[in-house]
């Protein structure tokens, strides 16, 4: 598949004649929208694992060096936190093109836990999720913790430091009370800045 899915993702009709879309975010889009939106709730999605799998040639890396970004792996069984955001259909253009190193629009279900009703019933929605599939030119796949977070520390890319991405993403984990294994381990073997 091409680096670039911009045109792919374009292309798809599923939400066609809505006026409003929920997009589940799990990685950057927890805690750097960076886009207008109508609504913003805590949720989660049935089915996958968060992992910094995903090369990034265009925003935390370059194509010499790319730095390591997340997507989602299935997992039967697993459950990943993340935020959902309620958006216009215009917003999915600029996300398309923020989104284009790999990644590639997926319809799934979210889970909405804050119960803002006092019901205590768990609300649902059927949304978008931007994955990068083990089958685009950018995934980088599997490595040991140690080799992931070496690859971290030494990335940067027009959006800045590959750390900052990870860093800022197990602080918005903690403030949404979510236990990630995966991403605490990487920011515990993150070496100080200028190692």
């Amino acid at each position: 598949m091409t680096l670039d899915t911009t045109a792919i993702n374009q292309g798809m009709t599923h939400f066609d004649g809505q006026e409003a879309i929920w997009l589940f975010g799990y990685g950057s889009l927890i805690w750097k929208a960076g886009f207008p939106y109508l609504e913003r709730r805590p949720a989660y999605i049935h089915g996958w694992v968060r992992r910094f799998w995903q090369g990034s040639h265009d925003h935390r890396g370059t194509p010499e060096a790319p730095g390591r970004v997340a997507t989602l792996i299935r997992q039967a069984g697993a459950i990943c936190h993340g935020m959902a955001y309620r958006i216009t259909p215009e917003t999915l253009g600029p996300l398309d093109v923020r989104e284009k190193n790999g990644y590639l629009r997926l319809v799934t279900d979210l889970h909405f836990y804050d119960d803002r009703d006092g019901t205590g019933d768990e609300e649902q929605a059927e949304g978008l999720v931007y994955i990068a599939t083990e089958d685009n030119a950018a995934f980088l796949g599997d490595a040991s913790y140690h080799h992931i977070a070496q690859q971290i520390a030494h990335a940067h890319g027009p959006s800045g430091p590959n750390r900052d991405y990870l860093l800022n993403l197990a602080i918005a984990l903690r403030e949404l009370d979510v236990e990630d294994p995966h991403v605490f381990e990487l920011e515990r073997l993150l070496p100080p800045q200028g190692r």
